[in-house]
């Protein structure tokens, strides 16, 4: 009796069979489980340094494991031997490494070689698939991953060439500042004394200024900055707390030139470091406005932030580093495009080029983890005395308790004037022209009042 051969269905793949040689859907999912599993723990390891560069190289290097996996496995166990799957594994784990042991610098030159060699790859993967896995399950959980690795290298490469445009479209006014192993921006306009400082609000850059520091400029010698990783500014290598930033701050000024008295003026979670620099340096600082600010906290126990950010492994630094890896893929830009729209022209472009940046996300998402902290430190600051202070508040969109935490502040100095600005919100005094001439004539009521040395209007 002859027996006739017959060539296995992609069905009958899928059935269960001795060990695991007919089981490729689950040996995919193990494969592409364990690589995920791979990449978090590397990026959680102690040994790998805490910057973006690294951080994303560790996280290549666990995703190339997993298809290492996948083609030993399938090549060990399976008759559907996926060798294709090493093409990815070097790929991915040639990239990580080489970002692991040189990281950020390396990084510039990879944003221009990478996508289109992982898009070549992703291409060239799902025609291998296509070719050799019959198995439906595993072709199932394959293609989606390609395809991501696919959206991820035209994401990646379209971001890199926008950056290179912004670069050239919106040349940084003003300087960059070493103040210890990093450098921050600053830019100085106008002439005359008291200093203004301006602090933008949380996760915001210089950018958002746009109404304010020229017009304060016809007055007097106003200066903008980037906090670390926004703007043009480079990220830094220590947790930002406001302590931290204050410091830096404080450097900054010292070295860009940029000579006291100061006028300190902070929205938002800039009003938080206004107070810890007005607290740390009260010698330097003449006057402040404080434009709807975060309420500092007046706890006497370190708060966990505060704990983990003396704290020589740094995991704030690490998600830090994951979401700044994520702006690399154009998310920040997406995100940008509908913003900002009531900004002067220039500033709305400068910030919406700014915000699309890696480092401006990952910063973003320590300075909130830090917020806990920074209030501590900013509730250092008991009292003012008797210099000039004025607290802008918002008159719509705030919550209950509110005005109550502003008046709060407003009591720190004898000579201060507490101001409600009907219809404004919190982000528009310093976005929308009209409500930002508010904020702009508080600043300027202030600096009067430091020459003149003469109450504020309304002060009580």
């Amino acid at each position: 009796m002859t027996t006739i051969p017959t060539t296995p269905s992609s069905q009958d793949t899928d059935r269960p069979g001795p060990g695991l040689r007919r089981h490729v859907g689950l040996i995919v999912l193990g494969s592409l489980a364990f690589g995920l599993v791979a990449a978090l723990l590397l990026a959680a390891a102690p040994f790998i340094r805490p910057g973006e560069g690294e951080v994303t190289g560790a996280v290549l290097l666990g995703f190339g494991l997993g298809w290492a996996v996948l083609a030993v496995l399938t090549i060990r166990f399976t008759d559907q031997p996926q060798r294709w799957a090493a093409v990815p594994a070097v790929v991915l784990g040639l990239g990580g490494l080489l970002l692991v042991v040189f990281g950020s610098p390396l990084q510039e030159v990879l944003n221009w070689v990478w996508p289109p060699v992982v898009l070549v790859t992703a291409i060239w993967m799902a025609i291998r698939v296509h070719a050799q896995l019959r198995s439906r399950s595993g072709r199932w959980l394959l293609y989606p991953v390609i395809a991501l690795l696919a959206v991820a290298s035209i994401g990646g490469g379209y971001e890199t060439v926008m950056e290179a445009v912004d670069t050239r479209a919106h040349p940084m006014a003003g300087q960059l500042v070493d103040v210890g192993g990093h450098r921050l921006h600053l830019s100085c306009t106008g002439t005359g004394s008291p200093t203004v400082v301006l602090e933008p609000g949380g996760g915001e850059m210089s950018a958002v200024l746009g109404w304010i520091e020229p017009a304060v400029a016809a007055d007097t010698r106003v200066c903008v900055y980037d906090r670390a990783g926004r703007g043009w500014s480079e990220p830094a290598g220590a947790p930002q707390d406001a302590t931290q930033i204050a410091t830096d701050l404080h450097t900054l000024l010292q070295r860009g030139g940029a000579d006291g008295p100061y006028v300190l003026a902070g929205h938002s979670f800039g009003g938080l470091y206004a107070q810890t620099f007005a607290a740390l340096y009260p010698d330097e600082v003449a006057g402040m406005v404080l434009i709807d600010s975060t309420a500092p906290s007046s706890t006497t126990e370190p708060s966990a932030a505060f704990a983990a950010a003396g704290d020589s492994y740094n995991p704030m630094g690490r998600v830090s580093a994951l979401v700044s890896a994520s702006a690399r893929l154009g998310v920040g830009r997406l995100y940008g495009q509908f913003d900002y729209d009531t900004l002067p022209p220039d500033s709305q472009a400068q910030a919406r080029a700014s915000v699309a940046k890696g480092g401006q996300l990952g910063s973003t998402v320590e300075e909130y983890l830090l917020a806990n902290s920074s209030m501590e430190q900013a509730g250092t600051l008991v009292s003012f005395a008797d210099k000039p202070l004025v607290v802008l508040e918002a008159g719509s969109g705030s919550a209950s308790d509110w005005p109550a935490k502003q008046a709060a502040m407003a009591s720190l100095s004898t000579n201060s004037s507490h101001r409600v600005v009907d219809g404004a919100t919190h982000a528009s005094l310093v976005s929308d022209e009209a409500d930002a001439a508010a904020t702009t004539q508080a600043i300027l009521d202030v600096v009067t009042a430091v020459r003149t040395t003469a109450p504020l209007p309304g002060a009580g």
